[in-house]
């Protein structure tokens, strides 16, 4: 067995940058952090090539002494805690004292400082955890830190950071958090020399919301007013369900100033909606939470994205009330919730015209069900001549709007145009013999998303393009759509959207994206599609033909089936004939 020694200074520093410098944004989020706690009324960050090349962060602070700055790259050095009895109730972001020189031994890093009262300020050197002496320097009052070349004395974790951009987006999504979570700070951003926002300070906590989702968005806020209840303090907003989205990554919830992940409070804000929420979809919130500091633990994940409340209960009851207060300010949450949006419902459906003779026959139209819109869809005309080379059906009627009955030889069959639409939307665009019919906007719709999903969009510019959109970089976070699918309206375009990047992030944490990146995309146009539109009967026949043109007419993309038959046997053990 090798001999125990102790790690050298670097070498521990190296470990710990491990568990806390995950990636450039995690670098960010440390030295904002405290900037946070210094008091600084600005902060300014700059970023190159996401981060791997430079990393800026500037505030204007209280500021180091020269024995201070020296001191804090040393480890687990903390102006923050004195006795283990001060971890009971932390009111400070940073505490843990081994940021500073877990990115120092990592990087080329760079610390100037000056407090108010001193005439000059104190400059700091470490490159890869080998530190220069602290040298005299004139600069302005508060703290600068800048971090280069970030990983280049540990390769292995270089190989896996993402693309530059992916990593800038993560970066502007961890100060867009602490920019949200403190709206009395002004925050720059700026991305390879360029501006990415500038945000004043303001004491409207709506404003600032506004300010980072859009105009669209703040448009929508409901107001969630200040609730108390046993010592915990709730305030923010909330979007009506029709700005729900896949995952909680549009929640944003502090506490005590702090940004932070918990499930309990995601399942309680969903609960708080009252089932108006689709399957899988979670509101947007922002949610400012105060509480004794001593009934909470921040000190339970590394990187302190996670909290323990200690009663958990109490918390999640308190979040409903707030949230269910504010969504129905009078008695009845029906005057306010508004239907989820994934699945919109024309207008006016369209009804085939039923005939005598197939009233008769069992043949009705179909009501209302946003399934398929012939009209809608020029790229899948049936052509009244088609040659139809599967199984031989009778088209007999409609049952719930759902489902074509067709009579065929061995019994009787269930057909689900839907997932039939689907299949072969999939199968077109994934041959690419036509992809999707496009319909140019006379007035481009400009979007603002989130920068990782703008991030998303661009990189899979060329898959939206065969789906049917139209769509480039506006500047920012703001997409313009000059086209869309011709199945969609215009207002459909930001769901429809949102709901693709969503499933790609999906896909993207499996690992597999690189591999079915299309098919998947494929697959998520296709079911979006068919929520779109609605069908009719006269258009099944030209509907089966498509269907069994296609390599696996049997089932949808997800696996699920097309058609479902029940056997005349079946049919006489059930009626007790056979």
């Amino acid at each position: 067995m090798p001999v125990v020694e102790v790690m050298s200074e670097t070498l521990a520093s190296q470990v710990a940058a491990g568990e806390v410098i995950e990636r450039p944004a995690s670098v960010i989020k440390e030295l904002v952090e405290n900037s946070i706690d210094a008091g600084a009324r600005k902060i300014e960050v700059e970023i190159q090539r996401g981060g791997i090349a430079l990393m800026r962060v500037r505030d204007d602070g209280c500021g180091m002494s020269p024995d201070d700055a020296a001191r804090s790259l040393e480890r687990h050095a903390t102006s923050k805690l004195r006795s283990s009895d001060d971890l009971n109730g932390i009111l400070t972001l940073g505490f843990r004292g081994e940021a500073l020189p877990s990115i120092a031994s990592v990087s080329r890093f760079t610390m100037t400082s000056r407090e108010a009262d001193a005439v000059e300020g104190t400059e700091v050197r470490v490159d890869g955890g080998n530190a220069h002496d602290p040298r005299a320097i004139g600069c302005p009052v508060g703290t600068s830190i800048e971090v280069r070349d970030l990983f280049f004395n540990v390769p292995a974790r270089k190989k896996f950071l993402k693309a530059e951009s992916t990593e800038a987006a993560h970066i502007e999504h961890q100060l867009r958090l602490h920019a949200l979570c403190t709206p009395e700070i002004g925050w720059v951003l700026r991305k390879d020399n360029r501006v990415s926002f500038d945000l004043p300070a303001t004491a409207d906590r709506r404003v600032r919301i506004e300010a980072m989702t859009g105009a669209e968005s703040g448009r929508s806020l409901i107001e969630v007013p200040r609730y108390e209840e046993r010592g915990l303090v709730i305030e923010g907003a909330v979007l009506p369900s029709d700005f729900a989205r896949r995952g909680r990554k549009h929640q944003y919830v502090f506490l005590n100033g702090r940004p932070v992940e918990d499930s309990v409070i995601s399942r309680a804000l969903r609960e708080a909606f009252k089932g108006s929420l689709s399957e899988g979809l979670q509101p947007a919130a922002w949610l400012w939470l105060t509480m004794d500091p001593t009934l909470v633990d921040v000190n339970v994940h590394p990187a302190k994205r996670e909290v323990r409340f200690r009663d958990t209960s109490q918390v999640r009851i308190a979040i409903i009330d707030a949230v269910e207060r504010a969504l129905c300010p009078g008695e009845v949450i029906k005057e306010v919730v508004i239907p989820p949006p994934r699945v919109s419902t024309p207008s006016e459906p369209v009804i085939a015209p039923v005939k005598e003779s197939q009233e008769s026959s069992g043949q009705q139209a179909v009501k209302s069900k946003p399934v398929w819109h012939h009209e809608s869809q020029p790229e899948l005309d049936v052509q009244e001549e088609k040659v139809f080379k599967g199984p031989q059906f009778r088209v007999i009627g409609a049952l719930s709007s759902l489902y074509a009955l067709l009579d065929g030889d061995e019994g009787l069959v269930l057909l689900s145009p839907s997932s039939g639409r689907e299949r072969i939307i999939y199968e077109k665009l994934l041959a690419k013999e036509e992809g999707i019919a496009s319909q140019g906007l006379l007035v481009p719709v400009l979007l603002e998303l989130d920068a990782r999903d703008v991030d998303v969009l661009m990189r899979h510019q060329e898959h939206f393009e065969d789906a049917g959109f139209s769509l480039e970089s506006f500047g920012g976070n703001t997409v313009q759509i000059s086209g869309i699918p011709s199945f969609l309206k215009v207002g459909e375009a930001r769901a429809f959207l949102t709901d693709l990047v969503d499933s790609i992030i999906d896909r993207e944490g499996t690992g597999r994206v690189k591999r079915m990146a299309y098919e998947g995309f494929a697959a998520k146009v296709a079911e979006a599609g068919v929520k779109q539109t609605s069908w009719q009967l006269s258009e099944i026949d030209g509907l089966l033909a498509d269907l069994f043109q296609c390599d696996l007419p049997y089932c949808d993309p997800s696996g699920r089936p097309t058609l479902v038959q029940i056997s005349h046997q079946e049919l006489e053990r059930k009626f007790g004939k056979s």
